[in-house]
């Protein structure tokens, strides 16, 4: 897809500068940083949105060398949340190293890099992350102040048919319900478009709906919303005996500093 360029998009200079910089440092030291953002959506879809930062994706096991490589270039960095993120700042202006989506789930791994497309950015060819991956990171991202299923429905206007759908549903996995969620209110949103979601692709999710309904609940008592929300659902957790499913379903899951869970909550008895 054609993009403009960053003079076209009215980017200030001094923003282009610090952005560029730790793209480039961090391309010449072979560590395949992956953007995102702003950058990623005007690639897919051909939108673009004022930005003050630099989404970079990148292996967790790279994000130790690329804030030590950065922090000796100038720039002042930090681990801000180990399960997810690390930034880099300058001035006003900073860049996202992240690893994961923020449930830690949506861990970047091999396949990000080996499906992403190029583009310029910043004045330089860049690894884009691949539009699938957006999705799966994107479609947990339901915060109350921050809900990304908007994004979803643009990349799924503009690029639903070269998507690739076994890639995706094999990532969701058994969260397949929250991918069936995005897609139903894509129908809703676009109902003219309803083509760019494969036929076969609807009717598979809408069978496993129907196989959920003629099996019994969970025994356990299981909040799976603190994975769309690490705020929204903490009174279930907190006050109503439900298990955390941070705690069963993501690896290395150490508790969250910002939201804590209370001590002892959803421990079955």
């Amino acid at each position: 897809m054609q993009t403009a360029t960053e003079a076209e998009l009215q980017i200030d200079p001094v923003e282009q500068q610090v952005h560029g910089r730790a793209l480039a440092l961090l391309q010449d030291a072979g560590m395949s940083p992956m953007v995102g953002g702003a950058y990623a959506m005007r690639t897919h879809a051909g939108l673009w949105r004022d930005t003050k930062d630099l989404d970079l994706f990148l292996r967790k096991d790279r994000v130790g060398d690329a804030l030590d490589l950065l922090a000796r270039a100038g720039y002042r960095t930090e681990m801000t949340d180990p399960m997810w993120i690390a930034k880099a700042f300058a001035g006003p202006y900073f860049i996202d190293l992240i690893f994961s989506s923020g449930n830690g789930i949506g861990t970047v791994d091999e396949e990000w890099e080996r499906r992403a497309s190029r583009a310029m950015v910043l004045g330089r060819e860049a690894l884009i992350v691949p539009a699938e991956e957006m999705i799966w990171q994107k479609a947990y991202i339901q915060e109350r102040e921050r809900f990304d299923g908007a994004d979803i429905h643009h990349l799924l206007r503009c690029r639903g048919p070269q998507l690739d759908w076994r890639h995706i549903l094999g990532r969701f996995g058994d969260h397949w319900p929250v991918l069936f969620g995005h897609l139903v209110s894509f129908r809703f949103a676009f109902p003219s478009d309803k083509q760019q979601i494969p036929s076969w692709v609807m009717k598979e999710l809408i069978g496993r709906v129907a196989q959920q309904e003629d099996q019994p609940p969970p025994a356990r008592r299981i909040c799976r919303g603190t994975l769309l929300s690490r705020q929204q659902y903490l009174s279930e957790v907190n006050e109503h005996g439900y298990r955390d499913a941070r705690e069963l379903e993501v690896k290395g899951w150490s508790g969250d500093t910002r939201w804590p869970v209370k001590p002892g909550s959803g421990t079955e008895h």
